[in-house]
């Protein structure tokens, strides 16, 4: 088994004030996601909005410059994720399907193993 991270992405614009309905609809989704691969979830999280991210670029060996907000404009930004376990990328890709993602899309990369 290989785990993967399940990357969602959103318009801020339109999730930073939703609807109760769609709100409910969303958490609903998250909550039948997990029951229906609560055996292959390793882990995730909702992230608060990019205007409270913090980004850091390595200017030189030790030397940071530190900026308010996400490390990339985006139009979609990364508003949580779930570390899954699954046997292969097709397996992974059918449990991220379960994943409501109303107003963007879904990334899923293989965890990177050093030996």
């Amino acid at each position: 088994m290989s785990e993967y991270l399940i990357l969602i992405y959103g318009d801020e614009s339109k999730l930073s004030n939703p609807s109760p309905e769609l709100m409910g609809k969303m958490m609903k989704g998250h909550e039948d996601f997990a029951k229906n691969h609560g055996a292959s979830l390793r882990g995730g999280n909702a992230l608060q909005p990019t205007g409270t991210a913090t980004s850091l670029r390595e200017t030189a060996p030790g030397e940071f410059v530190v900026t308010d907000g996400a490390f990339a404009e985006t139009k979609e930004a990364l508003a949580g994720y779930y570390l899954i376990e699954a046997a292969n990328l097709d397996e992974a890709i059918a449990i991220a399907k379960g994943i409501p993602s109303p107003n963007g899309g879904l990334e899923v990369r293989p965890i990177r193993v050093f030996d």
